[in-house]
């Protein structure tokens, strides 16, 4: 589905019906994938002397895509938080053949990649302008993410987003997306209703389906155009696409 037959799709619930907005954070409304690639690639240069371009972008890759099962191990309790990132690195490190060593070394390469990330943090240019549409409409807004409640406070922040009051993490009651229950307790804290609440995010199945199996309306956010034929449910390519749905202000 292209963004004109998105937005139409979007557009046939009605004006009006739309009465608050969730969102994802990671890679919707914060560029996560640019602060990690940066960080790691800050953190990981005197491991890797001579590296070109192309071995960090496919290093930036693997960090960042091709590792994000280790995430998945972290918000089942399998992991905690710096040891799938320690994973991650690992991978990627050990894919050029570097042995990130246990202990001191290990514990070194976590501490420099977390405090470079956060300088890294940046909202993407389209999140002001819809946020800004939202408070002229009189609509409320907050967000919903799978990482706990205080990290994604500190980042929100840091990407000038304060204005984001409400914010659900997976700590929040415990339990992540896709469970219905962490999007309807953001629609709680809304005081909206399900059917007439949206849910953005860039994660089809996380964000778009979950969270329409969840009774909102979800819309999966496709910056980059990526093919899913299979997929039926709403899509746009930029969040400025949803200023379509809001009433003049």
């Amino acid at each position: 589905m292209g963004a004109p037959q998105a937005a139409s799709g979007l557009l046939a619930n009605g004006r009006g019906v739309i009465r608050g907005v969730l969102f994802d954070i990671d890679d919707t409304l914060v560029d996560l994938e640019f602060a990690m690639t940066a960080a790691v690639r800050d953190a990981s240069e005197h491991l890797l002397p001579g590296l070109d371009q192309a071995g960090w972008e496919k290093f930036g890759r693997i960090f960042t895509r091709e590792t994000t099962h280790y995430y998945d191990r972290y918000l089942t309790g399998e992991l905690s938080f710096n040891e799938q990132r320690l994973l991650r690195g690992r991978a990627a490190l050990g894919h050029f053949g570097v042995e990130l060593e246990e202990g001191e070394q290990a514990q070194h390469w976590v501490s420099s990649y977390a405090s470079r990330q956060h300088g890294y943090i940046r909202a993407f240019d389209d999140v002001t302008p819809l946020l800004d549409a939202l408070d002229a409409a009189g609509i409320p807004y907050g967000a919903v993410s799978n990482n706990v409640h205080d990290y994604q406070r500190v980042k929100l922040d840091a990407a000038g987003l304060e204005r984001i009051g409400v914010l659900v993490g997976t700590d929040t009651i415990g339990v992540p997306k896709p469970d219905p229950a962490i999007y309807l307790e953001g629609v709680r804290r809304l005081g909206t209703g399900a059917g007439e609440t949206l849910y953005v995010g860039d994660n089809r199945l996380l964000d778009a389906e979950g969270s329409t199996a969840a009774g909102l309306l979800g819309v999966w956010l496709n910056r980059g155009g990526e093919p899913a034929p299979g997929f039926t449910g709403r899509e746009v390519g930029s969040l400025l696409e949803l200023l379509e749905l809001l009433p003049p202000a």
